[in-house]
């Protein structure tokens, strides 16, 4: 069998460029280092425009903390660090809640709050006013959302034109099998009738990356497994320390990672 060493040119640069995702093992004492590390060896200046505003889009899964269920403190502090030194400025804390978890309480609790008022980052809480939602038409075609929603699909309006860097965390949940990136936009993009889409929830996901693409000009995510949860999740899980960071700006490659 002839083994082909060699590839021309031409097939060089029609070749499809595959998802760079960053993998960094890391220690409580070099943490939001190497979360700076993985950021950047993912090159995550090359999806994040620095003209517009950056959305840091907690996940919040319970009020109380547990392992692997919610963003850490760090890597809020290690995103936001990495951040600031490379240039982007306008940075904003974004928080949902869900029918049964008060997000107030959870950003206290998981000490998200300490972080903000740490770097004076502006903070929202998507249930809340000011923000208002906005009927939003995806030029996309949509697998599930038109008929689970006929009235019209409700997003942020705030969400319209700015970068996202979503913060979940490496572990199982009851409906997604594995939950990440693409499970984090679910608390951002659809309102408290999100527990709707569960019978159809990976269509869902599916439909929700197609709308990110629309209105945001960088989606990134950068994902804490130093601590691991497996069982039933997001809250009921058997935690492992894992020390692991990932990051990528491919929603989807991320988790595959690990394997």
């Amino acid at each position: 069998m002839a083994v082909k060493t060699e590839t021309d040119a031409s097939e060089r640069t029609s070749a499809p460029t595959a998802p760079k995702v960053a993998v960094v093992y890391t220690t409580p004492e070099t943490v939001l280092d190497d979360i700076a590390r993985a950021m950047r060896l993912a090159d995550y200046t090359q999806t994040l425009s620095l003209d517009t505003a950056t959305l840091l889009k907690i996940n919040i899964s319970w009020q109380h903390y547990y392992p692997a269920c919610s963003t850490t403190p760090w890597q809020l502090e290690g995103v936001i660090k990495t951040l600031k030194a490379d240039g982007y400025g306008d940075l904003i804390s974004t928080h949902n809640g869900t029918v049964v978890v008060d997000p107030h309480e959870g950003a206290v609790n998981n000490k998200h709050t300490v972080v903000e008022d740490k770097y004076g980052l502006q903070s929202v809480y998507l249930d809340y006013p000011p923000v208002e939602w906005i009927e939003y038409k995806p030029k996309a075609k949509m697998l599930v959302l038109d008929d689970i929603y006929p009235e019209g699909i409700q997003i942020p309006e705030m969400f319209i034109g700015k970068n996202i860097v979503h913060m979940p965390t490496v572990k199982t949940h009851v409906f997604t099998t594995m939950t990440g990136a693409m499970k984090n936009a679910f608390g951002g993009l659809l309102n408290r009738k999100r527990h709707w889409t569960h019978s159809v929830i990976h269509e869902t996901l599916v439909d929700l990356l197609a709308i990110q693409r629309e209105i945001h000009p960088g989606v990134f995510a950068v994902t804490d497994g130093t601590f691991a949860g497996d069982g039933p999740g997001p809250r009921a899980m058997r935690w492992h320390a894992k020390n692991v960071i990932i990051a990528g700006a491919d929603q989807v490659a991320a988790l595959p990672a690990l394997a």
